[in-house]
């Protein structure tokens, strides 16, 4: 009977998905990334999925802000080997998981080759033990950033009505096409004054990347304007928590059901933040 329970934990084990990588991007700094990123976070995790948001911008760090985490550990002390992955977790709203950055430490082109694969050692473990890692790229395109979204499963870019926004929205999608990314790429709209402005705007970004780059570009959503989700933002609470039935509230839950829809990881199945060793370096 042991014997039977032994091989049925390891077809359990051999037969889990490692989990959905989808990371957040934007040309532009100032399109609400992080809050998409943070809300998006609780609203998978409260459908019971296993999520872990790392905060992947990690000589600026702002995502303890958002979600008002105190976290007594961060990166850094993964870094310097004075604590493992599991020790740095912080678990916030609805069970979601969340590694904090450390604001003023180096890129990831400065790391020492200790750093680099303890970082990754220790990352891609999780992979395998949850559901969903949601990484909170920084803004532009730098290589750091565009190496975390070429490794990634889905590529969510970000872009608001603003000509700067679009511009520099197009600009990311045309690396990550340039580079052959094998994933999903969508475009969220965000802080449009309605649907039909979100989705023209949509339609702009993906008729011209079909044209020029020959990219498929998936429609994520539109999130409308709600001053609700500034209130939310000077109170250090998510949206979807401070005003569940705000505009943009709904807007954020209506993007998780969609993205939960279509979550797969990549055929090639090879660890994401190996991946991004590979990109980088």
């Amino acid at each position: 009977m042991k014997k039977q329970a032994f091989h049925l934990e390891h077809m359990i084990e051999a037969s889990r998905r490692p989990a959905t990588v989808l990371a957040i991007a934007s040309g532009k700094g100032g399109v609400g990334k992080t809050n998409i990123a943070a809300n998006l976070g609780i609203c998978l995790a409260a459908s019971g999925k296993r999520v872990v948001l790392l905060d992947a911008d990690i000589s600026l760090a702002n995502l303890d802000v958002i979600l008002d985490v105190n976290s007594t550990y961060n990166i850094s002390h993964l870094l310097n080997g004075q604590k493992s992955i599991e020790e740095i977790i912080h678990v916030g709203p609805k069970g979601l998981e969340i590694l904090c950055g450390a604001s003023g430490i180096e890129d990831l082109a400065e790391l020492g080759e200790f750093q680099r694969r303890r970082l990754i050692d220790e990352l891609s473990s999780l992979q395998d033990q949850r559901d969903v890692i949601i990484v909170d790229s920084a803004a532009g395109i730098s290589k750091t950033v565009v190496s975390f979204c070429l490794a990634a499963d889905h590529a969510l870019v970000v872009t608001t009505p603003e000509a700067t926004a679009i511009t520099d929205a197009y600009a990311m999608i045309k690396v990550l096409s340039g580079n052959g990314f094998a994933g999903r790429i969508s475009l969220l709209v965000n802080m449009a004054e309605s649907a039909a402005t979100g989705r023209k705007i949509y339609q702009q970004i993906a008729d011209v990347a079909k044209r020029f780059l020959n990219a498929q570009v998936d429609c994520a959503g539109v999130i409308l304007w709600d001053d609700r989700l500034r209130r939310a933002v000077r109170l250090r609470k998510p949206v979807v928590l401070a005003y569940p039935n705000s505009r943009a509230a709904s807007s954020i839950v209506a993007l998780a059901a969609k993205l939960s829809q279509g979550m797969a990881v990549r055929a090639d199945n090879e660890s994401f933040f190996r991946k991004v060793v590979d990109w980088f370096f």
